[in-house]
């Protein structure tokens, strides 16, 4: 993440990968104020084990493109909000790469799916987040009809 104030709105990202045990590391690496920092992180990355890397900043939110940059892992581009322009602008300037470098980018703040679609990009490789993916996907339909149950219950009886 850009900020160690971010930590908060990356959290749920976090507890979604352990809930597919789904090992990561955690850093603050900002593309402007720390930016040899984040360059060397991410050109090591794939010789250190990473498959994707999850990118979360706001305002002006260049660390995602900035770790695009520097690695052919797949980047996650999560904008959060920020005060100004309520994360427009971190959304903006996350999802307007130029070609060549691309960063797939979630919602706002949109940190439980970068962490979904970090576990299906290592899926592709790895078949037991697969089967954990449809139990989460069967989960999330058995809610979703539960949900559905109590209103039908209370509007069309």
């Amino acid at each position: 993440m850009g900020s160690a104030s971010d930590l908060e709105k990356v959290r749920p990202a976090a507890k979604t990968l352990d809930e597919f045990g789904v090992p990561y590391e955690v850093h603050v690496y900002s593309a402007h104020r720390t930016p040899e920092q984040a360059a060397e992180f991410t050109q090591a990355a794939r010789d250190n084990g990473f498959g994707v890397i999850i990118a979360a900043a706001g305002m002006a939110a260049h660390l995602a493109g900035a770790v695009a940059a520097n690695t052919t892992l797949p980047v996650i581009g999560l904008p959060l909000t920020a005060k100004a322009l309520e994360g427009m602008d971190s959304l903006l300037a996350t999802v307007m790469m130029p070609p060549g470098i691309p960063v797939a980018t979630v919602a706002i703040d949109g940190a439980k799916n970068a962490a979904l679609l970090a576990v299906q990009i290592l899926a592709t490789a790895d078949d037991s987040l697969v089967d954990k993916l449809a139990a989460n996907r069967a989960a999330g339909a058995a809610a979703a009809l539960a949900k559905n149950a109590e209103v039908e219950a209370e509007f069309n009886a």
